[in-house]
């Protein structure tokens, strides 16, 4: 095998980097996975997942956690309402079916976050995690790479893989290429304690999300691992508005009065989003990478997920295509198909990088449909709603 005897190193525990380890430890291949959170309590985990049959949910089958993984999906998380801007019911699917026994195994399960992490974590071999394993720079070293931490500490491998997504300080060792802003921005709001605080639109979610579209904005919102509710005012302002807006995001009254300034022609109901919001606010510009991004392909060091093709989070594509990245270059990295690990990283950046495009591609034309005057209709089709 192309990795006998030597050290693989995956910076970043997430969706992507946690499955890769996992993949490769099944072909007994020696791997740590560098992680920058102190431990496993050191991070709230986000809104759920919903994995993809051809994606994520594969890659959960390959790593033989098919069980683990059913234990922990949450029920009636897929079910979704839309509403227009008065917060009227357009569509809602609570009332339909579902399959509580997993006979057929479903096409978009979803699960939280932090259970997701959970079932890879646990599934792991001891030691395998180096948490406290904050990325700060690497040097080459013979045939590999000196990775260096911000605790002071240090580490060798034979080849590195990045999975630090979005932000990660390893790409710029790969690719000049630099993402672009997608002409989205997205402000996001947590609820805590929503069934008390905010219990008339608590109660709109049942359980499931929401989709709210008009007047080309969206609100986008969930449940997420605890009893909180999270939500994303979605609109299209220029790039540097968070700075040029001049907005404290930590004021809550002053948040509030920009919402109803910009959602102006929206329902008051909205207005208990802010006023009932964990300060502060967070504002996150929407970027995405050219997609006709290429690059030399280097021997002992490659890119998966976020890091390697960030996009938009309007297919819910993100997590599911770095799974299955994983999937793919673990296959490349262990099969026979290739006579040596540079031939067999080029084969896995190529297919990637061609796939990455397709679903940025669909990720943008689904934000544009999202943003536009007839939003509302467009994703009703989209959804195969009439």
């Amino acid at each position: 095998m192309l990795l006998n005897n030597k050290q693989i190193a995956i910076i970043g525990g997430g969706p992507g980097g946690l499955t890769l380890a996992k993949l490769l430890q099944h072909k007994g291949v020696n791997v740590k996975v560098y992680e920058r959170d102190f431990d496993i309590e050191a991070r709230i985990q986000g809104s759920p997942l919903d994995m993809h049959e051809e994606s994520g949910w594969a890659a959960i089958r390959q790593a033989n956690l098919v069980e683990a993984f059913k234990k922990n999906v949450r029920r009636g998380a897929d079910k979704k309402i839309i509403v227009n801007e008065h917060a009227e019911i357009i569509f809602s699917d609570h009332k339909s079916g579902q399959n509580e026994n997993f006979a057929d195994e479903p096409s978009r399960p979803e699960i939280d976050r932090g259970a997701l992490r959970k079932i890879f974590l646990e599934s792991l071999e001891s030691e395998t995690i180096v948490w406290d394993s904050h990325f700060i720079s690497m040097e080459k070293q013979n045939d590999g790479w000196l990775i260096y931490f911000k605790n002071g500490s240090s580490a060798y491998a034979d080849i590195v893989v990045a999975a630090d997504g979005a932000h990660s300080k390893i790409r710029p060792y790969v690719t000049d290429i630099k993402p672009l802003y997608s002409g989205f921005t997205m402000v996001e709001i947590n609820i805590d304690n929503a069934e008390k605080a905010i219990p008339e639109i608590y109660d709109l979610l049942n359980g499931g999300k929401i989709m709210a579209f008009g007047n080309g904005k969206n609100i986008l919102g969930g449940q997420k691992g605890d009893d909180g509710l999270g939500f994303y005012a979605s609109f299209k302002p220029d790039e540097n508005w968070v700075s040029d807006s001049k907005l404290d995001f930590s004021d809550q009254k002053q948040m509030l009065q920009w919402f109803k300034k910009e959602y102006s022609e929206w329902s008051s109901m909205w207005h208990q989003l802010f006023e009932k919001a964990r300060m502060p606010i967070i504002p996150r510009p929407i970027y995405c990478v050219p997609l006709d991004q290429t690059w030399e392909t280097l021997p002992n060091l490659t890119l998966l997920g976020d890091a390697a093709h960030l996009m938009p989070p309007f297919a819910g594509e993100g997590a599911n295509t770095s799974m299955f990245d994983a999937l793919e270059l673990c296959e490349c990295l262990t099969s026979d198909k290739h006579s040596n690990v540079l031939e067999a990283i080029s084969f896995y950046e190529v297919t990637m990088r061609k796939r990455g495009a397709m679903a940025a591609k669909h990720s943008l034309e689904n934000g544009e449909r999202m943003h536009s005057k007839e939003a509302l209709e467009k994703m009703l089709g989209v959804f195969g709603i009439k």
